[in-house]
């Protein structure tokens, strides 16, 4: 059995990830660490953790979570992660990372958008962890750094589009609706229940919001060339979800038959991207709890615009679900392990 190590296991992705590794055949965890919550079990923390796991969460220092565990999730904040996973590392252990901490590759763009970095060179030798387009690398890695959550949802949207001269890339507009959860446990007004319920708004408005950078980068690697993109997120008054409706211009006519074989041709044979058929499109209650990926494809022949929609669970397939998904490469397990949960609905 795999020993694992949950880092920051007292948040919506620690919590997640303790449930999802609960039902893996292959590994046991062995630590959750929590500073504000030393001496608790994680079933008292998460009571729907309840009968299935006994651990207890511990402030661990660094070396005590080396001597226990073989491979380490970080669930913690951008900033602590990079203080702790060189450590790691050094002492062999296998990482996938759940901060942004490792995910940009020019560290000049990381400290403009969060802070100094301690960790730069470990920056060149992290791999980003997006299985469906970096399968190989991760598999062979010893530090991946898990995607954002708006990042994975565009990027999987529009990732068959550039690899194909079809689209004005300078068009792109990303459209995205997140649950609350996506704004973490810690206390905040914003996200109160009477603050969030029966209304719906923006945030982070004008191209301020940090996963920019990322979504960027991910485009711009897959098109071969610089691009921009607006994005604006919005808050939905639901825990989970994330919908994202990504908008862009066509250089040429296409059918809509040419552009469904485009997204059948790149995500057929992926476990946990559903294309879903014409005239369909996604809703976050259908991937609820999942580690799926929903697409759907409309073209607006008017504007000769094509519209993607793409929905995931926020801490699932945008948190947890593909940590775990990545650790499965990492170590030679089947990448569906401990996965294969059925949407939950309603």
């Amino acid at each position: 059995m795999l020993r694992v190590a949950i880092v920051g296991a007292s948040g919506y992705t620690g919590g997640e990830l303790a449930r999802l590794l609960c039902s893996h055949p292959s590994v046991t965890v062995t630590a959750a660490t929590s500073r504000q919550y030393d001496g608790q079990s994680l079933a008292q923390i998460f009571p729907h953790l309840r009968d299935q796991t006994d651990i207890v969460c511990k402030n661990l220092s660094t070396a005590e979570i080396i001597d226990l565990a073989d491979f380490i999730f970080c669930a913690v904040p951008h900033k602590t992660a990079m203080d702790v996973v060189p450590d790691f590392l050094d002492a062999g252990k296998k990482v996938v990372d759940l901060s942004a901490d490792f995910r940009l590759k020019d560290v000049a763009v990381y400290e403009k958008w969060y802070q100094p970095h301690s960790a730069a060179a470990l920056v060149k030798t992290a791999v980003y962890g997006l299985p469906e387009l970096y399968r190989e690398q991760i598999s062979s890695a010893q530090l991946v750094a898990n995607p954002g959550c708006y990042p994975t949802s565009i990027t999987l949207a529009l990732a068959p589009l550039l690899k194909t001269t079809l689209i004005d890339t300078s068009s792109i507009i990303a459209d995205s609706k997140s649950g609350t959860s996506g704004a973490g446990r810690a206390a905040s007004v914003g996200t109160l229940f009477c603050e969030v319920t029966d209304g719906f708004r923006p945030y982070k408005v004008g191209g301020v919001h940090r996963h920019v950078p990322e979504i960027e980068q991910n485009l711009s690697e897959l098109a071969g060339t610089p691009i921009q993109v607006s994005f604006t997120p919005h808050l939905l008054p639901i825990s989970r979800g994330i919908l994202s409706t990504v908008y862009v211009n066509c250089n040429e006519t296409v059918s809509p038959e040419h552009l469904y074989s485009l997204y059948q041709t790149m995500y057929q044979g992926q476990r946990f991207v559903r294309l879903l058929d014409p005239g369909i499109q996604p809703a976050t209650q259908y991937v609820r709890g999942s580690n799926y990926c929903d697409i759907g494809l409309a073209l607006d022949e008017r504007t000769n615009r094509i519209i993607i929609t793409s929905t995931i669970d926020n801490i699932v397939k945008g948190a947890s679900g593909q940590a775990v998904q990545n650790m499965n490469l990492m170590c030679g397990f089947p990448e569906e392990t401990g996965l294969e949960q059925v949407p939950l609905f309603p």
